[in-house]
């Protein structure tokens, strides 16, 4: 296997960010101008992460395809990391969209839309009762929540390396010395997360269950399948057991589905019947208009309800002034109804199959120990082997490998997300779109390892 050259892979980052400057002029003007009013120059800190020196400005955006300032065109396998999953501004969804802004945006009364929705989502993936939030992060907090109610318990569990937005248990990672603590990154955390929730490594089924003897644990809140420090597969066996401890110790067990809905249209739990007690489903939902869902199997709504007090119900926690309005309800409607259909997945996952093939051909022929692997219509290369748990995936990342990866792309015209190396697929990725990124990384590699 053959080794990255450090010295030259520094050299060419210095070659590929100077032309990302030189050919993006408008860009860079709108970037000098935001700098005297955005902090930072943009509009919400996770965009200073693109591997350029600024961060393009987009002009228009459409189906699988965006076009900045300047007049480039890129062919989007970032998606806005996963919330454009249904491709930009889909047709039905727009036009729904629209007619309920002339209609009414937010009225804090429900409308038919939300029973649709919620049918919808009963169809999809099997638990009858619903709420809507406007992001997966509120909807996994107000999850959280619940489950400490009706279990009247303090603690939750999590994965190390999970992601579930910026719920503030959920940033702790497990160091070097064994014990947990902040994760690197951590802003302004209200206390350390150690003191709120347990963390065990993904399909470690032992420390799963030694953390939840105690009884003192509310939920698991999980992804079915780890996305965003790479994809980490649950190894055979793994989600059966999780299903049997959680219940076994009294534990609530929230599968998080908003990046796994890429497994169908019912995500993970539906491809591979799971039977959690709580699902949670953001991002792609509204097709980036914001919105989520989270739902209940019978047993959690009967005890949640039990639990409800009419006099404080508007200052638990749960819920929020624009959660459940008729705009996100209206485009939450024509997505999951004429967007992100079974038809559509039948035409993303394929697409997936074919980056992932060309991708894993190219790390072969360069002989680069790096591995690749495709979940539905998502898909992801990291510089190591396969991982086994979150641990694994992390060590496998190399930022400054990344970021050439990511500008060498966004130079010939291929977005790819700024957080790791991943591809999604919308239902308007051509068969083109997936063999020029083949081109690209393959041509990619090739200088770094001449």
């Amino acid at each position: 296997m053959k080794a990255i050259d450090r010295s030259r892979l520094q050299s060419l980052m210095q070659r590929e960010q100077k032309k990302f400057v030189d050919e993006r002029p408008k860009s860079k003007a709108l970037f000098d101008r935001a700098r005297k009013s955005l902090l930072a120059g943009v509009p919400m800190n996770w965009m200073v992460k693109w591997a350029g020196a600024f961060p393009p400005f987009v002009r228009e955006a459409q189906g699988a395809e965006f076009f900045d300032v300047d007049g480039l065109r890129y062919i989007d396998f970032c998606l806005g990391d996963t919330g454009a999953m249904t491709g930009h501004s889909p047709f039905a969804t727009v036009k729904a969209a629209e007619e309920q802004m002339r209609r009414g945006i937010t009225l804090m009364l429900p409308s038919e839309d939300a029973i649709i929705v919620a049918e919808e989502l009963q169809k999809r993936f099997g638990l009858p009762y619903w709420q809507f939030a406007l992001t997966a992060t509120d909807a996994n907090r107000f999850s959280i929540r619940l489950a400490r109610q009706i279990t009247g318990r303090p603690k939750i569990l999590v994965f190390n390396w999970c992601y579930h937005g910026t719920v503030d248990e959920t940033f702790i990672t497990i160091g070097d010395n064994g014990q947990a603590g902040p994760r690197p990154g951590s802003i302004g955390p209200p206390v350390n997360p150690a003191v709120t929730t347990k963390v065990v490594e993904f399909n470690d089924v032992d420390a799963l269950e030694a953390a939840l003897v105690s009884g003192d644990v509310a939920c698991v809140l999980a992804e079915p399948a780890m996305t965003n420090v790479g994809i980490v597969h649950p190894e055979p066996g793994f989600h059966k057991a999780l299903r049997e401890i959680t219940r076994e110790h009294g534990t609530l067990l929230i599968i998080d589905e908003t990046h796994t809905i890429c497994a169908g249209p019912g995500g993970y739990t539906r491809a591979e019947n799971l039977d959690p007690d709580v699902i949670v489903f953001g991002k792609a939902i509204g097709a980036g208009i914001p919105g989520a869902a989270y739902g209940f199997s019978q047993e959690v709504a009967d005890r949640i309800v039990a639990r409800q007090e009419l006099e404080n119900c508007d200052v638990g926690g749960i819920g929020g002034t624009l959660a459940g309005n008729a705009l996100s309800l209206a485009a939450m409607r024509a997505t999951l109804t004429k967007v992100l259909t079974k038809e559509a997945f039948e035409r993303m996952i394929p697409m997936a199959g074919r980056w992932t093939e060309g991708v894993a051909k190219a790390i072969a022929d360069a002989q680069l120990p790096w591995y690749v692997t495709r979940l539905g219509c998502r898909a992801e290369y990291i510089f190591g082997p396969q991982p086994k748990n979150g641990q694994q995936a992390h060590d496998a990342m190399d930022f400054e490998l990344e970021r050439f990866m990511h500008l060498y792309a966004m130079n010939r015209g291929i977005l790819l997300t700024p957080f790791h190396n991943m591809a999604l697929m919308s239902p308007q990725t051509e068969a083109a779109h997936v063999d020029r990124h083949t081109k690209i990384f393959r041509e990619a590699l090739k200088e770094l390892t001449t």
